[in-house]
């Protein structure tokens, strides 16, 4: 099975899915012509700003969903805040987030887009949870400045790193697989930052890879290195045009650029600076050491593992990693070992008959792993479950089921997402939600914040 082209297929069959939505300002003539009458942002009830829940409804297990054996339910119910992004006064196609988050200094960032084609835009957000307020850090589209005509990306697709400098460091990527191209000027995709505390945001560069995308990134913190995964512009998407690539952020340099790189995520050792990836080949474990320079190479003997998403390392060195759950596959977790290069197989993740994981967020004792089942939409068929995998006794348990409470309650239901944060405290999970308010998928994106109750952790 090659893992590229699933993701081909993935990515025909989303532009497939969202083909009917609303289209906003940026749209073309003809993408003009299919949009209905009416579009609504979304909204609260009597037009209020946030929503905070307590209900038994989060721990009892909705009609319909079967847990798998061995699965277990919160006894304590979580309270949680709920809000709708600003920024949303305009349909996308659809708006949504693709990108993971972070959480720094007591505030949580995040980045939604609109998907739009061939020019969109993103916004990073700040989330004040003292507060309970949005700042917006960035709109691409006003940042970039581009001509009519030119290719804008519709989307953040890499984690949002805050770096030692105290800036916030992201790629961008396209809206469709049709538009990188000379038609749309198309030069490559771009490395942004911002400060957040002017908001002051700069791209960092434009086309670290020469006419490709950038659908995976993250920033070491400590040497302000990024490393990226690419996706040619002109959607072939396969081992050959799939590229990793090291920029050192500060000297504004490539230090490495390489063939069959990483399609979608990367486990980063921050004790030694070093990258690992699946290659888009499928084919062993590759290592790029800084410290050594020159191209990735194969590590020996690191056993089979998976990398559709990838923890922080803990204190004791340890990542956890999940593989590709896409479709009929079932996703395995994984803990490898930074110091000896050892994955460990810990089975399968699932609590229901959703699969798909992309984020995994560990908890600052390096106990307690969480993520959130169906990230591609369909996590409300399980209930849209919070889950909670104990990395001591091995076993799963769910913390919340947001659906069909917020349905009910609120008219929309939480379908999934790519984007989730944990509290500097562990006591806090903010997620920001892909949004289903009736139609046949999202449409929006929401912020949720569960409060895990002292007893749960």
């Amino acid at each position: 099975m090659r893992r590229p082209l699933s993701l081909v297929i993935c990515a025909a069959a989303l532009c497939a899915a969202v083909a009917s939505f609303p289209v906003g300002p940026h749209a073309t003539g003809a993408q003009k012509k299919k949009a209905p009458e009416e579009w609504k942002p979304p909204a609260l009830p009597g037009g209020k700003e946030f929503v905070t829940d307590t209900s038994d409804s989060f721990v009892k297990v909705p009609a319909g969903v079967t847990l798998k054996d061995g699965v277990t339910v919160a006894k304590a119910a979580p309270t949680i805040d709920f809000a709708y992004y600003p920024g949303q006064t305009y349909a996308g196609r659809p708006w949504s987030n693709w990108g993971d988050s972070t959480f720094a200094s007591g505030k949580y960032y995040a980045s939604i887009g609109d998907h739009l084609a061939p020019a969109g835009t993103a916004h990073v957000y700040e989330y004040d949870p003292a507060k309970k307020n949005f700042r917006q850090l960035v709109d691409l589209k006003k940042l970039l400045a581009l001509p009519d005509g030119h290719y804008a990306p519709g989307k953040i697709h890499t984690t949002l790193t805050v770096g030692k400098d105290g800036y916030l460091y992201f790629g961008t990527h396209r809206g469709s697989t049709t538009v990188t191209t000379d038609k749309f000027h198309y030069k490559g995709d771009w490395l942004v930052r911002v400060n957040p505390a002017g908001p002051k945001a700069e791209v960092v560069a434009h086309a670290p890879v020469a006419k490709h995308c950038i659908p995976t990134g993250v920033l070491d913190p400590d040497r302000l290195i990024f490393y990226g995964g690419t996706a040619p512009g002109e959607g072939k998407d396969d081992a050959g045009g799939v590229r990793f690539f090291a920029y050192d952020v500060q000297k504004k340099k490539v230090l490495c650029d390489a063939a069959d790189g990483p399609p979608r995520a990367m486990i980063l050792a921050r004790s030694t600076g070093r990258v690992y990836y699946v290659p888009a080949s499928g084919s062993g474990l590759m290592r790029y050491d800084p410290a050594k320079g020159g191209d990735p190479v194969k590590v020996p003997g690191a056993g089979a593992i998976g990398i559709r998403a990838a923890s922080e390392e803990t204190k004791a060195g340890i990542v956890y990693t999940v593989s590709n759950g896409q479709g009929t596959r079932e996703p395995t977790l994984y803990a490898f070992d930074t110091k000896t290069e050892k994955a460990t197989d810990l089975g399968s993740p699932m609590v229901g008959g959703v699969g798909y994981i992309t984020a995994l967020k560990i908890d600052p004792t390096g106990r307690y792993l969480y993520y959130i089942p169906g990230a591609h939409g369909g996590a409300d068929k399980d209930g849209s479950p919070v889950v909670q995998f104990d990395t001591k006794t091995k076993t799963r348990k769910v913390l919340a089921f947001l659906h069909p409470y917020y349905k009910d309650q609120y008219g929309v239901a939480p379908v999934g997402t790519y984007s989730y944060a944990l509290s500097d405290k562990g006591d806090a999970l903010f997620v920001t939600w892909n949004a289903n308010r009736g139609g046949k998928s999202w449409d929006v994106c929401a912020l949720s914040v569960i409060h895990i109750p002292q007893t749960e952790r």
